[in-house]
């Protein structure tokens, strides 16, 4: 790997930035619930907005956030099903907006969420970022996208990774055509629940979601958040749990999809 491949964080620009992801309650002003006073906005749908990023702590790159909702406790595992929908429709709208300017090298869309999930902040939003010089996706392969299958049908595949790129469990969420983005948000929504309540007892209070695109393919990485590997700190060695485990892992969630999903395309699964 070579030097430009790294970003290159600039703690400087980090000063005064506010955080407030370790508190349960509203102990901290928080920006993005001041929404008279947000600078910088690209764009805005009903209470979403879009905006450049105040405190741009990565050199080489244009760092922008989506806020999802005016509700500060808001999250896609308590989203009605409508706002979710909204909500992956305007986030999808954005970062392929960012794709298209031709700018950037590569343009990440990620959501952290929880304590352990790398985020400063507890009202809802995502990141996109333009990388100027570095290919973010170099070092993911299609086969982090394959692996034991949860649902399968002509238009989305859920499965988990047999190769993650970090580990343990990552669940993947895969649509073959934009055209299927409320049934990505449906899946996801579900996933993001199934990951916080029900996950190993519901012991998970942090999760990320990753965006990937494959010529048409859109594919939503989710992942439950933990103290990471020191085999994937030291050597970038991935873990999985073994089959056995997954197998159940599978078996409980695509209980929790028929259960609660609610769109056409769960009733299309061939037993």
């Amino acid at each position: 790997m070579s030097n430009k491949d790294v970003l290159v964080f600039e703690i400087e620009q980090a000063k005064g930035k506010p955080r407030d992801v370790q508190h349960t309650k509203k102990a901290n002003y928080c920006p993005f619930c001041d929404t008279e006073h947000l600078t910088n906005i690209i764009d805005q749908k009903n209470d979403m907005i879009w905006l450049e990023n105040k405190f741009k702590t990565l050199k080489g790159t244009n760092q922008t956030i989506v806020i999802e909702s005016h509700n500060h406790d808001g999250d896609i595992s308590n989203y009605s099903v409508a706002k979710n929908r909204e909500v992956f429709e305007y986030i999808y709208h954005c970062w392929n907006e960012m794709i298209q300017t031709k700018k950037y090298t590569s343009v990440l869309m990620y959501k952290n969420f929880g304590p352990m999930s790398g985020g400063s902040l507890r009202h809802p939003h995502f990141q996109i970022i333009g990388l100027d010089k570095v290919d973010g996706y170099k070092h993911v392969e299609p086969e982090n996208f394959t692996g034991m299958n949860v649902f399968e049908n002509k238009h989305i595949n859920v499965n988990i990774s047999e190769k993650p790129v970090m580990g343990f469990v990552e669940f993947n969420i895969i649509i073959n055509n934009p055209q299927y983005l409320d049934d990505l948000a449906e899946f996801a929504r579900v996933t993001v629940k199934y990951i916080l309540d029900d996950f190993y007892g519901g012991k998970f209070d942090s999760y990320n979601i990753f965006f990937y695109r494959e010529g048409r393919k859109i594919i939503c990485k989710l992942t439950a958040r933990y103290v990471v590997s020191p085999y994937f700190v030291g050597y970038r060695l991935s873990q999985r749990d073994g089959d056995k485990q997954v197998r159940g892992i599978a078996e409980v969630l695509l209980k929790k999809l028929q259960n609660e999903v609610q769109s056409d395309e769960i009733n299309e699964l061939d037993d």
